[in-house]
């Protein structure tokens, strides 16, 4: 198994930043705008929508302020049963965003360009919360096929 492995810091308080990763309002404001579903309740389940597809995720843990961990339950064979984990922490004016998506079967092709979005969309999370303004699906970075 691999995992993608990213690490951002954020010029906002820890409770902004677990707000914009459990709630449908946050994350479409980061993500994609094409975002439903119940993200703040262990057992809930987020959808998030794209030209191309989608994803569904179940959520398996949450620690307020501390982390949010996700099952990919529906979306590409790739991903499917890959958990997407985010583990927060304060450093300075900073608060620290160690995200993974763990649990790769194997290092296709399809992983370095969710790499290379995942990245994109963190500094989009980033944006959103020091500026008030995200870049999410549809206005995101386009890489080409796979958009």
């Amino acid at each position: 198994m691999v995992d993608i492995l990213h690490r951002i810091g954020v010029k906002a308080p820890l409770a902004e930043v677990y707000s914009a990763l459990t709630t449908a309002e946050g994350l479409a404001a980061w993500w994609t705008d094409d975002t439903t579903g119940e993200g703040g309740a262990t057992g809930g389940v987020l959808q998030f929508r794209f030209e191309e597809g989608g994803f569904d995720m179940k959520v398996l843990d949450l620690a307020p302020n501390e982390h949010v961990l996700w099952e990919v339950i529906d979306g590409p064979e790739e991903w499917i049963g890959t958990h997407i984990d985010w583990r927060l922490e304060r450093a300075d004016e900073y608060t620290i965003v160690l995200f993974q998506h763990q649990g790769w079967r194997q290092p296709v092709e399809f992983m370095y360009h969710c790499s290379t979005k995942w990245a994109a969309f963190l500094l989009s999370l980033k944006s959103l919360l020091e500026t008030g303004q995200g870049a999410p699906n549809p206005n995101d970075v386009r890489l080409g096929n796979w958009k």
